[in-house]
């Protein structure tokens, strides 16, 4: 029988491998696409064997919705550490949207993952077990946070969760996803350091301005 310390190193080196996999999947599927991505490739880049992916994953769609799911898991990890009952309802609120604006502009493969998604109509997406229950708690948050707003007779009471995170989601998407073409078309780079402070107080003055319109 192998000593318990063997057995946790084992553990770890797997632990270690599909992390590995799943990294170098990311950025092989944000850069190719579903369809242009190959596992050879990924495989080559790894210290493990395409028959060693197919073993941890499945197969290559299997592999595309892991990463896809650890995409979102890790924005949900970070919003669930954003730590705003304390605060006023305003605070709170540009508080997540300041982090959603951080995280997105910290993870751009992220948001290419996500078109690349939308352009195959979110097939693969559907079939995620996890991901509906990802939601839930981001949702219940802000729910909260806009309740306590109404209850202050601050918000507006027409508005959900989901018109929230819409409105957050949508700036911070489009500053990354239409970055090229913005700038090709207008000649402003949204990612200009020194707009950026301008852009993400931005986001938090649309949000209450909306929350609050009567």
């Amino acid at each position: 029988m192998a000593a318990p310390s063997s057995e946790a190193e084992r553990q770890r080196d797997k632990e270690r491998t599909r992390a590995d996999i799943l990294a170098v999947a990311t950025r092989e599927f944000a850069d190719k696409g579903y369809t242009g991505a190959r596992v050879d490739e990924i495989a080559a880049r790894t210290s493990t064997t395409k028959r060693m992916i197919y073993y941890y994953f499945g197969g290559k769609e299997q592999l595309y919705l892991a990463v896809l799911e650890q995409a979102y898991s890790a924005l949900r990890a970070s919003e669930q550490q954003l730590d705003v009952e304390h605060l006023a309802p305003e605070d709170a609120l540009r508080q997540l949207a300041a982090l959603t604006f951080d995280h997105h502009e910290a993870h751009p493969d992220f948001i290419r993952l996500v078109s690349i998604e939308n352009i195959h109509r979110a097939e693969h997406l559907s079939r995620s077990e996890i991901l509906a229950g990802l939601a839930d708690p981001a949702l219940g948050g802000i729910s909260r946070l806009l309740e306590r707003g109404r209850k202050a007779g601050l918000f507006r009471d027409d508005v959900d969760a989901l018109d929230v995170h819409m409105v957050i989601s949508s700036f911070c998407v489009f500053r990354l996803a239409n970055r090229h073409t913005f700038q090709a078309i207008f000649g402003r780079d949204m990612l200009d350091p020194a707009r950026r402070e301008h852009y993400r107080a931005m986001l938090g003055d649309l949000l209450i301005e909306y929350l609050t319109a009567r």
